[in-house]
């Protein structure tokens, strides 16, 4: 077994790239891929085949939305990566931060850029009532679940039992339906992932199928760049918040608080998971919402990406500031210590990398 050796080389032609021990057992802890499938213990319909379906046909379905024109698919497109390639999500209106992708979010802790969601079917629900997204209401989802037959059926089949009286239970449903829909949404493997497994292995021979550009770059991000300190983990995120660096004015003179305002939001929300629409009868789910602790320094902290299927889904940073996957190495690798909250923390340094190895990294990143 690979773990456990001093240095791991790999040949490629001519070229060797060396892995100490620290940096096999990091690039060991970005897998294995596909993690086991979990469900939601807060969404009874979690891993329901019925309620996948109606997650399915909902998350497509324009009706949903107060003008008619506007689906959970418009900003979130299969062939993009479930993004949409805008710097900022364009929906009924012009949003403050760029789409993020819907690949593997089953089982996180927080959801969106600020974390003002704690469970995936309460961050299903929010854009179908943000003004500036879907514009609806719950009275607007629950009166087309109802009216429309077929819908009905599918939420019959689903919940076993037809919509209630009340709207918001009904729209609440619709947004567990879609989470189910969306817990379905796993990246596939990669070649990433086939040279991770090989060296974990010690296969010489597969290892070296894998380019040795994108070697140099993974040697990279899990040693001098300590890229793993914030996307760590099989889905190469820590799930937490952070200030990279990038202003965070959504336009002159408004700032976006970020996860400051996403706590803000979380606590006052009749749909978080202390309250009465968790399914969760334990309420385990429930304990970091419980704790969350406001703090000064959130401001201008965001959610850290999952890197799997970042090649797809450009643009990048939060509010789409930066085109390229070229764009954010540079940004990491020339970062403006100034650019950070006076009261943050303190964690990122800059790379200071040369032509080539941003080139190295940029191949590795485009292998996952």
């Amino acid at each position: 077994m690979l773990l456990g050796m001093v240095c791991v080389p790999v040949m490629a032609q001519t070229t060797t790239v060396t892995f100490d021990e620290t940096q096999a057992r990091r690039i060991a802890s970005l897998g294995p891929w596909p993690p086991p499938r979990a469900t939601d213990p807060s969404n009874r319909v979690s891993g329901n085949a019925h309620a996948v379906q109606l997650g399915e046909r909902l998350f497509n379905d324009k009706a949903l939305s107060k003008n008619g024109t506007i689906a959970c698919s418009t900003c979130h497109q299969p062939d993009r990566g479930f993004t949409d390639g805008l710097a900022r999500a364009q929906a009924i209106a012009r949003g403050d931060r760029n789409t993020p992708s819907l690949f593997n979010l089953v089982g996180l802790r927080w959801y969106g850029w600020d974390g003002a969601q704690d469970s995936l079917w309460s961050q299903s629900l929010r854009p179908m009532l943000d003004a500036r997204e879907m514009g609806a209401s719950v009275a607007h989802v629950a009166s087309h679940v109802r009216k429309e037959p077929s819908l009905r059926a599918a939420y019959r089949r689903a919940f076993a039992r037809e919509p209630s009286p009340g709207d918001e239970a009904v729209a609440v449903d619709a947004a567990k339906a879609i989470a189910a829909y969306v817990e379905t949404l796993e990246s596939p493997r990669t070649a990433f992932d086939d040279f991770r497994d090989a060296l974990a292995r010690g296969d010489e021979t597969a290892m070296a199928t894998y380019p040795v550009l994108a070697q140099r770059g993974l040697a990279i991000f899990v040693g001098t760049g300590k890229c793993t300190t914030c996307h760590a983990g099989p889905r190469m995120s820590n799930g937490e918040f952070h200030d990279v660096g990038i202003p965070f004015f959504a336009e002159p003179g408004r700032v976006d608080p970020g996860r400051h305002g996403g706590i803000r939001k979380l606590q006052a929300s009749p749909y978080n998971l202390l309250g009465t629409y968790n399914d969760d009868a334990t309420r385990h789910t429930a304990v970091s919402t419980r704790h969350v602790v406001l703090d000064h320094r959130n401001y201008g902290e965001f959610k850290v990406p999952s890197l799997r299927g970042v090649a797809r889904t450009a643009p990048y940073m939060h509010d789409g500031s930066l085109p390229t996957l070229r764009d954010v190495v540079r940004h990491y690798s020339n970062f403006d210590l100034e650019r950070q909250h006076a009261d943050g923390e303190r964690i990122l340094e800059p790379l200071g990398l040369d032509k080539y190895d941003v080139e190295a990294l940029v191949a590795f990143l485009a292998t996952l």
